[in-house]
């Protein structure tokens, strides 16, 4: 089965779901697989072990993120709020 030469691992779901929703799907999945920098070691070897549960390849540090990239959003406005008010707070 070849389908999934243009739309990559959507092609599972055939002609079901929409296109904008498979091509959605595909972005997300796409990102999730590849590489992303630990925090630890600044290298380019995290990858998904499962649902929000990252591992650096090359350090072995695991922490937990969001569900399909290591940082969501809602949690690097949280560090920069922590780290504004502990600033604020040594001041």
């Amino acid at each position: 089965m070849s389908k999934t030469k243009k739309v990559g691992s959507s092609g599972r779901y055939g002609p079901r779901y929409g296109l904008r929703v498979r091509r959605r799907v595909a972005s997300i999945e796409a990102k999730m697989r590849r590489y992303h920098r630990c925090p630890s070691c600044g290298y380019l070897r995290v990858r998904r072990v499962s649902t929000s549960i990252w591992r650096c390849r090359k350090c072995g540090a695991k922490f937990a993120g969001g569900a399909y990239l290591p940082q969501t959003e809602g949690g690097r406005v949280a560090l920069r709020t922590i780290k504004r008010v502990t600033e604020e707070v040594i001041e």
